[in-house]
């Protein structure tokens, strides 16, 4: 077993701000989306914490995104730029966590500094960070301010369009917030993929590291 140095500071960072910041932002909306049925906090606070995290959120994807962008970091989502291996790597990924996985068959994806990301986890992460999230900052600005984007939102349908759209990819995100530590917790042993992420260094095997 080597370690293997994956997960940089800023990136680590993000993560765990990012982390929190999503599952504050549930907590506080479903406080907001149903006031009355759910006393953890006045409908004022609610408010007024989920615009606040919101807005911390957004500054924290453009750390992300201009990291990635202006660093060789960036080939960690493309390993592999064709489309025919993508899909053969994504389809043996889908079958080990099919079936593989419960067999006690070998992870078809090795990790190392650029290919930290499966097949399947570079394609989904790219549609949640490139598309999920930057809707669900844009529709959460709108409804920031009724008033002041009345016009951009009268543009996309009007606020029913709106808010649907937001609380749509807000369940989303709560289901995500369960999935991901699942899949967090499939390293060689619960903890591996967690620690990783607090010290940087994954565990890979021996043979494995490239």
């Amino acid at each position: 077993m080597q370690k293997l140095y994956v997960h940089p500071l800023p990136v680590r960072i993000w993560h765990w701000t990012n982390a929190f910041g999503f599952i504050f932002m549930i907590v506080t909306g479903l406080q907001i989306r149903y006031v009355g049925l759910i006393n953890l906090m006045s409908f004022k606070t609610a408010v007024v914490a989920h615009n606040m995290i919101g807005f911390v959120l957004i500054a924290n994807f453009f750390i992300w995104f201009l990291f990635y962008l202006f660093s060789d970091k960036i080939k960690v989502y493309h390993p592999e730029l064709s489309p025919l291996k993508h899909f053969q790597a994504s389809f043996r990924q889908l079958k080990y966590y099919g079936y593989g996985i419960f067999r006690g068959d070998p992870n078809p994806h090795h990790v190392s500094a650029y290919e930290k990301f499966n097949a399947m986890q570079s394609m989904t992460y790219q549609v949640i960070m490139l598309m999920l999230v930057p809707i669900q900052f844009f529709t959460g600005l709108l409804l920031w301010d009724v008033q002041r984007f009345s016009a951009a939102i009268e543009l996309f349908g009007g606020v029913r369009i709106v808010d649907t759209i937001h609380v749509l990819i807000f369940i989303f995100f709560a289901g995500f917030i369960f999935v991901h530590p699942y899949l967090g917790s499939l390293g060689h042993t619960r903890m591996a993929h967690f620690k990783a992420m607090v010290t940087g260094y994954e565990e890979v095997e021996d043979d494995a590291k490239p």
